[in-house]
């Protein structure tokens, strides 16, 4: 058997993916060729778009997707799979392809978001995890962009990380920085990932010392005036009063985390200028969603910290997204469409090829080209202004690393900024609606 692996990711994953496995392997059809795709019927709480985010973490993921002797172990000793199973597992490596949407896109209903072609055995117990990451990373994402959107040229920072699992912190943290956000709190996505850290100081540092002001002055005792002060532990008015007096009038800034906000800023923002802190930033934290971030674009706000909503998808924790047989060689070796017929969960069976077409710049649709086949699907003589929205991420087992580490975040950042740019502008808006662009299927012959 193989050694232990410390990192495997193989139990990632849901029993029937193996169970399934076990019985290919009985009845022959393990070594099928197959394509499964994964993608969202449907973009969750009436929002205009969806942005793809995990592609990076799923490689990293997938490449330490190996069985080692704790694995084959557990599996033998509560006698998930037989024998034969356990062996083939035991030399398990991918070997097959994937291709899809680079991170930072912009998805929509239909929209083959991923494409792993390969023996069943090979690629049916990917599935789950592909789904975790995606559908976790995605959610975060899509609303981030919303907050970035509602946030203008504001500043965002990721605040979340108590608000949610401590692995699935670093997750969201890696997604809202792709999709808009500009820093975190969280030391490990950091670390991981190359994404700007910040914080400064709680509510517990001010109620440690005897007053406020002995609170704010061993702050900046310790980071500079250039320090931002949290004022709402006790009176907000007395507290930048002490901020100023304290710090003088080069105060780098103030953070209001409480009270009706767009106010509470206001007066913040005035008394401030009255004592002469005219350049004091203020970040304003409680709470905050992109309908929250919307109503404060009129107030003096200078940044935003949100915490809760960026990490739980404002409401929509999972972007819904399944991942699905959509092609099989037949016992003869002919390749089939196949597709699953549920009445409200039916798919569209094929090899996909997809497109975002283009007005002068502008989105007009997302446009996916169906085969059975495995011909070359090319829309360039149609549509020549067409974007082709997958790359190649895995070939014959090599995992492509441009797309992973720190590298692979700040690529995927800068290319959520050009996309989101194509969007037409209804599709900015924050209300429930159709789909910002339709997306268009069409049979190749």
């Amino acid at each position: 058997m193989s050694a232990q692996s410390p990192q495997s990711t193989a139990f990632h994953t849901d029993q029937y993916e193996l169970t399934m496995l076990d019985a290919a392997l009985r009845d022959g059809t393990a070594a099928r060729r197959c394509v499964f795709e994964l993608f969202a019927r449907r973009l969750s709480a009436g929002r205009r778009f969806g942005v793809v985010a995990g592609t990076g973490r799923l490689l990293s993921l997938i490449r330490d997707f190996r069985f080692g002797d704790d694995e084959l172990r557990f599996l033998r000793d509560n006698r998930i799979v037989d024998a034969a199973t356990i062996d083939y597992l035991a030399g398990y490596r991918f070997t097959g392809s994937i291709a899809g949407y680079r991170e930072g896109e912009l998805y929509f209903p239909g929209s083959p978001i991923l494409t792993v072609e390969g023996t069943f055995a090979e690629a049916v117990i990917l599935e789950t995890l592909a789904l975790s990451v995606l559908n976790h990373d995605s959610a975060v994402a899509t609303a981030a962009a919303r907050m970035s959107i509602a946030a203008g040229d504001r500043p965002l920072a990721e605040m979340g990380s108590r608000r949610a699992g401590e692995r699935s912190a670093v997750a969201a943290a890696r997604a809202a920085y792709i999709a808009g956000f500009g820093a975190t709190s969280n030391l490990e996505a950091g670390r991981s990932w190359g994404i700007p850290t910040m914080g400064t100081a709680a509510h517990s540092w001010t109620l440690l010392h005897d007053t406020e002001e002995d609170a704010f002055r061993a702050q900046i005792a310790a980071l500079g005036v250039g320090t931002t002060l949290l004022i709402d532990t006790y009176d907000i008015t007395q507290g930048v009063e002490t901020a100023v007096r304290v710090a003088g009038r080069e105060l780098g800034g103030v953070r209001i985390d409480s009270g009706d906000l767009p106010l509470v800023a206001a007066a913040v923002r005035a008394q401030l200028d009255q004592l002469g802190a005219t350049s004091t930033r203020i970040t304003v934290t409680s709470d905050l969603d992109e309908f929250a971030i919307a109503a404060l674009a009129a107030a003096p706000v200078d940044a935003y910290g949100v915490g809760t909503s960026v990490v739980t998808g404002s409401g929509t924790p999972t972007a819904g997204m399944v991942y699905k047989l959509v092609a099989r060689q037949d016992a003869a070796g002919s390749w089939v469409g196949v597709a699953k017929a549920s009445l409200d969960k039916a798919s569209k069976g094929g090899r996909k090829a997809a497109f975002r077409t283009l007005d002068a710049g502008t989105a007009t649709s997302e446009l996916i080209r169906v085969s059975d086949g495995f011909e070359q699907i090319d829309t360039a003589a149609e549509h020549p202004d067409a974007r082709e929205l997958r790359a190649t991420l895995v070939d014959g087992g090599d995992i492509d690393s441009t797309f992973e580490g720190p590298a692979g975040v700040a690529a995927a950042r800068a290319h959520h900024v050009r996309v989101r740019e194509e969007l037409p502008v209804q599709g900015l808006a924050l209300s429930r609606s159709d789909p910002a662009i339709p997306t268009v299927f069409v049979d190749v012959d």
